[in-house]
């Protein structure tokens, strides 16, 4: 297929895959005539796009056409669907037309249609930092490309520690890959303590620092994600899909459901066998405190999108939030 969509705030993962698609059809010898990236500030970006796509290559190898942050995801004027209805379907194969955007394309418009039906459309979202079943077979993907076999407890805590940074996720891994070379056996989660820096604060540690109403070690945690420049909103962020993950669960728990496919399907929680550790989380939670914390941190994150700084609002929010668990 010679039209490609990948889109995705994981910008590391976005370029890692453009360079794969362009060694896979460029030539070296010939690779710069065949190959143009143009930026999204050009007034005619698509529809040079579009004819550079419809021209052959010149000599061996394929001709790339790379339209970078390309807002035809999100609109689309009629005159350039036009364009695209004329183009798509008769890009050759000697081409390969490429869009990126940070953005999912909006199912609705007509553009985003069109692009579906003639286009091989990837995502390269960043994952949620509380998704930690994805995050963990993220870890195994990478060490996969990479060529590392780990045991699952190295990459429980490689999942914990890197989170979705995929870019810092490929370098611990090459590391870890030479230090480990001579090795028979897959990487241990000692030889990942000994290598990757371990000691980092997690947001997640401050939920469960939260849950257990714990205010010198919640403020001791925030006060160390915002000293290594962790963005408040992600923090934010962060705590409420955990919160969010918790509450339903405990919702589920109380109307007597048992089923832990039915919680884990309602709490959005991709592995069943989860539920058991989230219930015991909130075994001493009541449905109102989650139900509460939920609703200051909806307040702390209004309150950081209206540009209240940031220490002073998190450190407050967060003596709030573990007063909410102190008392059952």
């Amino acid at each position: 297929m010679p039209v490609y969509f990948f889109w995705g705030a994981d910008e590391f993962r976005v370029k890692k895959a453009v360079r794969a698609l362009c060694d896979r059809n460029l030539n070296p010898d010939w690779a710069s005539f065949n190959y143009e990236k143009i930026p999204p500030e050009q007034s005619d970006a698509v529809i040079s796009g579009l004819n550079q796509a419809m021209t052959p290559p010149f000599g061996m190898g394929k001709r790339v056409v790379w339209l970078v942050d390309t807002p035809l995801g999100q609109r689309c004027p009629a005159d350039l669907l036009t364009e695209l209805e004329r183009t798509l379907p008769k890009i050759p194969d000697s081409s390969i037309l490429l869009l990126t955007s940070g953005n999912k394309p909006d199912g609705r418009l007509k553009s985003t249609k069109l692009i579906n039906k003639h286009a091989d459309i990837r995502e390269f979202d960043t994952i949620p930092p509380w998704k930690t079943e994805q995050i963990e077979h993220q870890v195994y993907q990478v060490a996969k490309d990479v060529g590392l076999q780990l045991t699952p407890a190295a990459a429980s805590l490689l999942g914990e520690v890197i989170g979705a940074d995929t870019r810092r996720l490929y370098n611990e891994l090459e590391k870890l890959k030479t230090y480990w070379a001579d090795s028979p056996q897959a990487l241990t989660p000692e030889a990942v303590t000994d290598l990757v820096a371990t000691s980092t604060q997690s947001s997640l540690q401050l939920a469960a620092a939260l849950r257990q109403g714990n205010t010198d070690r919640a403020l001791s945690l925030i006060t160390d994600l915002l000293e290594r420049n962790e963005p408040a909103l992600r923090i934010v962020a962060t705590l409420v899909g955990q919160m969010r993950t918790w509450l339903w669960v405990k919702l589920m728990t109380e109307l007597g459901e048992r089923d832990t496919r039915t919680i884990a399907q309602a709490a959005d929680v991709g592995n069943p066998k989860r539920i058991y550790f989230l219930q015991k989380e909130t075994r001493d939670l009541s449905s109102l405190q989650l139900r509460n914390a939920l609703t200051l941190l909806l307040s702390l994150e209004f309150a950081l999108k209206q540009g209240a700084p940031e220490t002073v609002t998190l450190h407050t929010k967060v003596i709030e939030l573990a007063h909410c668990f102190k008392h059952v």
